[in-house]
């Protein structure tokens, strides 16, 4: 290829954010424009996917021209459209791939789909110029806790995966439970600041011959089991407490197998990536380990841990390269596995 600088417009709305951003060789974002629909879920504890794909539908032609003026580029100017086509929900999932589809045949653009959790991996590439694979991953977001080796661009090994909640999912139960509300993972990271994350012991769940696994939903009932037995009791519920306890059972599980698997591995590089991988103890616990064992630790500022299109500008740019190229045909994968075409 020749050193022509690759102009990639991405998209996505995997979830309850309709995000569109340009992003130049991969690395450099010109844009990343998120209409997040927080508020709105807010009101029912969680995202509603009818609600959220009929805002997506609203949002997005918006989105996609505040991403391209502040880029200052037109779609003349673009080498490709990137568009995150799985996980997530199916109804969101659609508007993004539609729309995209209809840049790429409108302006004869090569189409590119991007896998969502390989997004939020290669988030760490824009702000870390110097990284390179391979390297060791954890991705804990809402829908997923992965333990992920980047083996090359585009090429994933799997090391470890929840077996049943991801991290998020109970971060936002636990978060309901003593009366938070929705997102849980923001709020509890807050309140845990306030707590002893000593005062109450949470089981840790090791899985059975699979000792990168994670379980979480033992810790998530543990969790509801004590809110119920103080409460029969009589006994006072410290919710800061609970929160702070609660978080240090995650926190401790997620960092303590990412070493392992680190030190199994003899990799020197590890990184966060997902949501969940804003949440203020995990990083600091992730840093200060890591520092301990010698590892360079990598992780994204918090604007791109969460759902966001420059991530995906980052993945398509790879797959760009690589000749990767989504025909028209293009479907919604809401159960897309990672590493699959």
């Amino acid at each position: 290829m020749d050193d022509k600088d690759v102009l990639i417009l991405a998209i996505e709305s995997s979830c309850d954010e309709t995000a569109a951003a340009v992003v130049k060789n991969g690395r450099e974002v010109l844009s990343n424009v998120i209409s997040s629909q927080i508020e709105l879920h807010k009101l029912y504890g969680g995202v509603v996917p009818e609600i959220a794909s009929r805002k997506h539908i609203e949002k997005i032609n918006q989105v996609i021209e505040e991403a391209l003026s502040t880029a200052n580029v037109t779609l003349d100017d673009l080498d490709a459209v990137g568009v995150t086509y799985g996980p997530g929900l199916v109804g969101a999932l659609l508007v993004g791939v539609a729309e995209a589809k209809a840049i790429s045949y409108a302006k004869k653009l090569p189409l590119v789909g991007v896998h969502h959790i390989e997004g939020h991996i290669s988030a760490n590439y824009i702000e870390n110029k110097d990284l390179e694979p391979p390297f060791l991953c954890m991705v804990v977001s809402g829908g997923h806790t992965h333990l992920v080796m980047v083996e090359d661009y585009g090429t994933y090994k799997i090391l470890g995966r929840t077996r049943d909640d991801a991290a998020g999912e109970a971060f936002d139960k636990v978060a309901r439970a003593i009366g938070l509300g929705y997102p849980g993972g923001p709020k509890i990271d807050k309140l845990s600041k306030e707590g002893n994350p000593k005062a109450i012991s949470f089981p840790k769940a090791h899985v059975e011959g699979a000792p990168l696994d994670f379980s979480f939903s033992g810790l998530k009932s543990s969790v509801l089991n004590y809110i119920n037995s103080c409460k029969m009791k009589g006994e006072t519920i410290v919710p800061a407490d609970i929160a702070a306890s609660f978080q240090e059972a995650v926190v401790s599980v997620i960092v303590e197998k990412t070493i392992m698997a680190a030190r199994e591995y003899g990799i020197d590089k590890v990184c966060l990536a997902g949501g969940v991988a804003s949440n203020s103890a995990l990083r600091s616990r992730m840093k200060e380990s890591c520092q301990k064992q010698n590892l360079k630790f990598y992780y994204p500022s918090p604007i791109l841990c969460t759902d966001n299109a420059a991530m995906i500008g980052a993945a398509a740019y790879y797959e760009y390269l690589a000749g990767a190229r989504a025909g028209l045909d293009l479907n919604a994968v809401p159960n897309l596995k990672i590493g699959q075409r």
